[in-house]
């Protein structure tokens, strides 16, 4: 019995010593009808096998586990928000932000900040924001242009 305590143990250390970690604020999801593309800034590339109803992903980036997202109301309008998550500013960057404007909504949907973008980057004061996850809209006056889904930490 002390044979395969042992033995379990050996290959209980040796797995968790070669365990992949990574720790990352930078990163994106881009997908369209042919596919889907996930990255990280930072992690090594690894494969993802699928059937067509269940995705196999190796590695540490598990494409179906997102704390923070993005919709596109208007695909053509681009723009990223950075940090994320956030602390005390936040950056939204677009080189089309005439007419544009950003509105923060709290986990339970409630205006929290509201402007508009002045430069292609525009930077924006959080450090009176609560911890927590929040939206963040920009809109032009016609339509909605892009939602981003925001973490702040203290």
């Amino acid at each position: 019995m002390s044979k395969y305590t042992l033995a379990f143990f050996g290959m209980f250390i040796s797995l968790t010593a070669s365990a992949q970690e990574v720790i990352s604020t930078q990163g994106d999801s881009y997908s369209n009808e042919s596919g889907s593309v996930n990255f990280t800034i930072g992690e090594v590339v690894i494969n993802t096998v699928t059937d067509g109803v269940n995705d196999l992903t190796q590695g540490f980036h598990q494409t179906n586990w997102n704390f923070v997202d993005q919709e596109d109301h208007t695909p053509s309008f681009e723009a990223i928000i950075f940090p994320n998550p956030t602390e005390d500013f936040l950056n939204i960057r677009t080189s089309t932000f005439e007419n544009v404007t950003y509105s923060i909504y709290d986990a339970l949907g409630k205006l929290i900040l509201q402007g508009k973008l002045t430069t292609e980057q525009t930077p924006i004061n959080t450090s009176q924001l609560a911890s927590g996850y929040y939206s963040v809209l920009l809109s032009d006056e016609e339509k909605k242009l892009k939602t981003f889904k925001l973490a702040k930490i203290l």
